[in-house]
């Protein structure tokens, strides 16, 4: 006997997100990138926690400021962020390019004909499945590095909210440039060059800044640094800090809030994914 499909049925919404649920974890690469992911985080921070100790600053009395560990701490757990987020900018550019290269993105747009539904469940699954498994590894980078850290003599207060506030931090930084990299895809619609480009942008990008700046000593360009990803990244990530008094005279390049660095990053994520949900409803599939 054939099933028949009622005149009336639809997608839903639910059943948009389960489908990219599916297609997300059916892939081997995903998993892998998600374990390179937890192992960096988790593994570097043992590494750095293990070797904590040399170059500490000290209150003037020969004994650790508080403060001092408690940043130091932050640090440690979040040192994997920076390689982190290469790997969440490669499996954010191949979770849409991916499916133009094997061409389910017919099954997916004569699914949902609307296109901008299907856009939408991934980000969501995408983003979502990222934060919670990049905060998770960044807990337990920081549970391991209380140890470690009390081998050596450092107490940490691990009650601190501003230690945590900092780990919610990297982890949304994290899922933004996974965001980020999607949209570039959604643009672009090739593996390689979606790649390249996310690539470009938080590695290459920064060093011609940072070049062109020591060669011209532009205060301007020097201080347009502080708006890309990886900058504001750190931001959105840095400990509290009584700010240090520098003289007059010295030039000291632009360095953004937390808030603000948010806001630069929801910025970076929101241009590419616009545009790339705009060409999704204009091109072919």
């Amino acid at each position: 006997m054939t099933a028949t499909i009622p005149a009336d049925a639809r997608l839903t919404f639910g059943g948009i997100l389960r489908s990219e649920w599916i297609k997300l974890f059916s892939l081997r690469s995903t998993v892998w990138c998600y374990v390179i992911l937890v192992a960096l985080t988790i593994g570097l921070t043992a590494l750095l926690a293990g070797l904590s100790g040399v170059g500490m600053p000290d209150d003037g009395t020969g004994t650790l400021a508080p403060e001092s560990v408690q940043s130091t701490w932050l640090q440690m757990a979040t040192v994997g962020v920076n390689i982190a987020q290469l790997v969440i900018a490669v499996l954010g550019a191949m979770v849409i390019t991916g499916e133009y290269g094997t061409g389910m993105i017919r099954s997916t747009f004569a699914a949902v004909p609307g296109r901008l539904a299907a856009l939408v469940g991934k980000i969501v699954v995408f983003g979502a499945v990222t934060f919670v498994i990049s905060f998770l590894a960044l807990v337990a980078s920081a549970l391991l590095a209380i140890p470690l850290l009390g081998a050596n003599g450092f107490e940490v207060d691990v009650a601190d909210p501003a230690v945590w506030l900092g780990l919610v931090g990297a982890a949304g930084f994290v899922t933004l440039i996974g965001l980020m990299a999607l949209g570039i895809g959604a643009i672009i619609r090739n593996t390689a060059g979606a790649i390249a480009a996310a690539l470009g942008l938080l590695l290459v990008l920064p060093t011609v800044l940072q070049i062109f700046g020591a060669v011209t000593q532009l205060e301007w360009l020097m201080d347009s640094a502080a708006f890309l990803p990886s900058s504001a990244g750190s931001a959105l990530t840095s400990y509290p800090t009584e700010p240090f008094e520098y003289p007059a005279d010295v030039f000291i390049p632009l360095t953004l809030e937390p808030l603000e660095a948010l806001l630069v990053l929801l910025a970076w994520v929101a241009v590419p994914l616009i545009a790339g949900a705009a060409l999704l409803k204009r091109r072919d599939s």
